[in-house]
């Protein structure tokens, strides 16, 4: 292959075979189980980097069940979202994400920095109980009940919470493991279509692991739950943020 080539080609690894392909990556049927609940403000901001901050002691925990998503295939993730503020904008910053198909893995660390790890969560309806579970190997992390389709959502609010902004720490090494890239990522879901949206009564439950470390912001009070189910794109990202170049 000539050196020409390399560079019109390349984009992910491997070279000649990349594990995923180029988006864009809409999703169809994407279907959302989001507990949010009260947790220890301290314990937050160790986790948010700055420049974000942290205004409320809230994280949203979700389960994501995505069966038909282009390139990506069909795959189920879990993880914690943290409201925040960047220059006074209101958005989420994602601290884990723990899912089971290597495509969006390589994907997300790749192009956006979403820190993604493999595990194997489930989401799934249990007669009148949408349910969903994070097992990390056989060891259970994370446990969410959800009422089922109790009352119908307020779609606006909804929406508005859809086209926030999300926030990332993308880090991509050095061949010495020194940072190459240390970045903060903004990016939007776009083209959204809400099918439907619900609220009812919600349980979360984390427990304590050393490498799918949920329970670091441990629950407190769960504040609501909300189940949707949508057909989006996840939007490409931009830099918004360079902590390797910018001034101290």
């Amino acid at each position: 292959m000539k050196i020409e080539d390399v560079r019109r080609t390349a984009y992910s690894m491997p070279l000649t075979n990349p594990a995923y392909p180029r988006g864009p990556y809409r999703f169809f049927d994407r279907e959302f189980l989001i507990i949010t609940y009260r947790t220890d403000i301290e314990a937050l901001r160790a986790v948010v980097p700055e420049p974000l901050e942290v205004y409320e002691p809230l994280v949203k925990y979700e389960f994501i069940r995505m069966p038909d998503s282009t390139g990506f295939g069909d795959y189920t993730e879990t993880g914690q979202v943290i409201p925040v503020k960047y220059q006074g904008m209101e958005g989420g910053y994602v601290h884990s994400m723990y899912l089971d198909d290597e495509a969006p893995i390589a994907g997300g660390r790749e192009l956006w920095g979403f820190p993604k790890k493999y595990a194997h969560p489930k989401f799934e309806v249990e007669k009148d109980v949408l349910v969903g579970r994070l097992h990390y190997g056989k060891t259970l992390c994370a446990e969410a009940t959800m009422g089922y389709k109790h009352v119908a959502a307020n779609p606006d609010a909804v929406m508005k919470a859809l086209k926030a902004p999300n926030f990332l720490i993308k880090i991509i090494p050095h061949v010495d493991a020194t940072p190459r890239i240390c970045e903060l990522v903004r990016y939007y879901m776009e083209d959204i279509q809400l099918k439907e949206a619900w609220v009812g009564p919600g349980a979360l439950g984390l427990y304590p692991h050393v490498i799918c470390d949920v329970a670091r912001l441990p629950v407190l009070e769960v504040v609501s739950a909300l189940h949707i189910r949508a057909d989006l794109t996840l939007g490409m990202g931009e830099v918004v943020y360079d902590y390797l170049s910018e001034p101290k």
